[in-house]
């Protein structure tokens, strides 16, 4: 299939980051744009640049028809999806086909499989894959709550079209059980359309393990190993590495060639990632699978020496991997942390402004994938994400140092960020040991809180404050009377 020229239907970093793996293939790129984004960094980088109108700026992205004419009338033959937007909408690559241009992605039936989390756990389950005990309310609403009980205790309410932590409740007893389905029906129905609900078994203290695989269309369906995301606030991630701390040589391979049989066994085709629950015993369930390109595939780039990319893109060519799983190895250690625009220690509040001045970190093992510039409004439009920091080294506590020392270089004003929060969680003795799991920054709460300021510091914080107010300002410098009203007398 040709790929010759390339529609990034995406924005910001992942843009950015798709048009230069472009550049160095030597194929063109063309991005799309809404107005709120002229000026921002995935224009600049882009051989070409077309504007897309919405009522809101993620409506304009949202709007699969008006993408798809951009590239016909672009000349685009191929269109890259990124994450987040159309990419796990099979709708859209079923009209990216119908119009003659090569998606570049899975197929439409491998999206839909495995974009609705209840057909895919019974698909996962009926090829004897592990997945965590369950109830579906589809299955038989008048006995759904009898069998959710049934499961047992403590529950994960989830949306079956959900992700992203969105529709998702625990649940710790039946009392409380009613409510819970019925908020969680509420919010998948307000993000996703679909207010269908399943409940599984919630693992305490879980680990989430997910796996990156990669296959062609020659029968050639591979796994690049694993990515431990155990860290997340609100069932979000922020922080992501490899290899897990947690597993054991055998585990490893054996959770590994389980995320790899599953997509086999689906027959799915170009890059995707399947999830899992670890529990503190070593039992692993199928979560989900996420049929794209993840916003941290950055860690498995640096760890086995491939680029994601590259290799869609190759696969969408309809060329063999070229490879066999035996040759994939992996060579030290990466972390990664996703910058975002919040106020950590405000409950992680989204936060808005200007990108007044912005000086990312530099050095051995040290990658910023990033689609900001200064003078940027930071706005609500989007998600919060700014910038993802990615640090690798020979070793776990040389990639540790390094994003440390990485992270004290990041300068960002005029918008609050998460900056000095990940600096926190890199400096705590449990990260470092790597004894996380998926509610650990609930855990440690009061030890990841901002340090009161020292003797020292509290003069110079409350002179900054008082400077940055422009009444106090005014007043510092106004002249006092009677001398203001003297004018230009003297004696």
């Amino acid at each position: 299939m040709p790929v010759t020229k390339v529609l990034i239907a995406n924005r910001g970093e992942i843009a950015v980051r798709i048009a230069r793996t472009l550049r160095a293939l030597a194929i063109p790129s063309v991005v799309v744009f809404h107005a709120d984004e002229r000026e921002g960094l995935a224009v600049r980088e882009a051989d070409e640049a077309v504007e897309i109108f919405g009522e809101t700026p993620v409506a304009a992205y949202l709007d699969g028809p008006q993408i798809i004419r951009a590239a016909l009338a672009s000349g685009a033959d191929a269109i890259h999806p990124g994450y987040g937007f159309l990419s796990e909408r099979a709708h859209f690559a079923v009209a990216v086909a119908a119009a003659g241009l090569t998606f570049i992605g899975p197929d439409p039936a491998a999206i839909r499989l495995m974009g609705d989390k209840l057909e895919s756990r019974r698909f996962v389950e009926r090829h004897g894959f592990p997945v965590a005990p369950s109830a579906a309310e589809e299955d038989a609403p008048e006995t759904f709550l009898e069998r959710a009980r049934a499961v047992g205790f403590p529950l994960l309410v989830k949306a079956s079209a959900g992700g992203g932590g969105k529709g998702m409740q625990i649940v710790r007893t039946a009392e409380e059980l009613p409510a819970r389905i019925a908020t969680a029906k509420s919010e998948a129905k307000r993000y996703f359309g679909d207010d269908r609900v399943y409940c599984e078994r919630y693992i305490e203290r879980p680990r989430h393990i997910e796996v990156q695989v990669l296959a062609d269309r020659h029968g050639a369906c591979l796994h690049l190993w694993e990515r431990e995301c155990s860290v997340q606030r609100r069932f979000q991630k922020i922080i992501e590495e490899t290899p897990s701390p947690a597993l054991t040589p055998d585990l490893r391979c054996r959770i590994c060639e389980t995320g790899a049989g599953i997509a086999a066994a689906a027959g799915y085709v170009n890059a995707g990632t399947v999830e899992f629950i670890l529990a503190p015993e070593g039992d692993f369930y199928f979560l989900e699978m996420n049929t794209r390109l993840q916003v941290e595939h950055p860690v498995t780039e640096c760890v086995t020496g491939l680029d994601l990319v590259a290799e869609q893109v190759r696969v969408a060519r309809g060329e063999p991997l070229g490879y066999t799983q035996e040759q994939v190895g992996q060579q030290g250690h990466a972390i990664e942390v996703r910058l975002y625009a919040e106020d950590a220690d405000a409950g992680f509040l989204p936060a808005t402004g200007q990108v007044l001045a912005l000086k990312l970190p530099e050095g051995p093992g040290i990658r910023v994938d990033s689609g900001l510039v200064e003078g940027q409004m930071v706005t609500a439009a989007f998600d919060p994400m700014l910038a993802k920091l990615i640090v690798s080294g020979a070793t776990r506590q040389q990639a540790i140092d390094r994003l440390r020392a990485a992270l004290k270089q990041t300068v960002l004003l005029g918008c609050t960020t998460n900056v000095d929060f990940l600096e926190r969680v890199a400096a705590h003795p449990g990260f470092a040991a790597g004894q996380v799991h998926t509610g650990f920054l609930e855990q440690e709460k009061a030890a990841l809180a901002p340090p009161p300021p020292t003797d020292e510091l509290l003069p110079v914080i409350l002179a900054a404050a008082a400077l940055g107010n422009r009444a106090f300002r005014d007043l510092a410098g106004a002249l006092p009377e009677p001398y203001a009203s003297m004018g230009a007398w003297r004696n």
